[in-house]
């Protein structure tokens, strides 16, 4: 074999070496990233309604998933006992949320000292909202006779109900949020009231 050859050779296990690894890196980085872009709650999670809470964010027994989503995604996942989160990305009936539909959220205010239910695009950013709500809040939910709240989020306002505009074409992605959740509900989140999402008439 010429020198030549052997260096040609050579060049050709190197080459596909390089590749094999490269390949191997964005395998392993574009997977990382789906689950903690794409899915970021499949994680040890419980189902309330239409909402989900990962039982292990802020515990001492996340593991390298859960606290890299926390991280990712910009939640500050304090302990279950100062604050505990419930996500909803589909409505009730099971459909995708989505900005260009209009959604009714009620319920009652859940057993905690404060809460809060905020509405972001697919990207964990607000929208850009005209009318200043970005979220429904225990100091800003009106009550009705029987106690309970609601609010409407979608591209025009909703008769009657606090409005959280979501302008776009874009995924939406609920969370409500509770400080200081009472004993029993840090206890038994499964217990959780969960308000609804219902989709009122056509998307636009």
């Amino acid at each position: 074999m010429s020198a030549k050859t052997h260096w040609s050779a050579r060049a050709r296990r190197i080459t596909t070496a390089a590749l094999l690894y490269l390949g191997a890196v964005a395998l392993g980085l574009g997977s990382a990233w789906w689950v903690l872009k794409k899915s970021p709650w499949l994680n040890p999670s419980l189902e309330v309604g239409a909402w989900r809470t990962n039982l292990q964010a802020g515990s001492q027994d996340a593991g390298m998933y859960t606290r890299a989503t926390v991280a990712v995604n910009a939640l500050l996942a304090l302990s279950r006992g100062e604050t505990m989160y419930f996500v909803a990305t589909r409505d009730d009936a099971g459909h995708a949320l989505r900005s260009q539909c209009s959604y009714r959220i009620t319920g009652v205010p859940p057993q905690a000292r404060w809460w809060s239910i905020t509405a972001y695009a697919e990207d964990l950013f607000l929208f850009d909202a005209a009318n200043g709500h970005y979220s429904l809040n225990g100091s800003t939910a009106q009550l009705d006779a029987a106690g309970a709240f609601s609010l409407s989020t979608g591209p025009t306002e909703q008769p009657g109900m606090y409005w959280l505009p979501t302008p776009g074409n874009r995924a939406l992605i609920l969370t409500l949020r509770l400080y200081n959740p009472a004993p029993a509900l840090q206890a038994a989140p499964q217990t959780l009231v969960a308000p609804a999402v219902q989709k009122i008439g056509d998307c636009a």
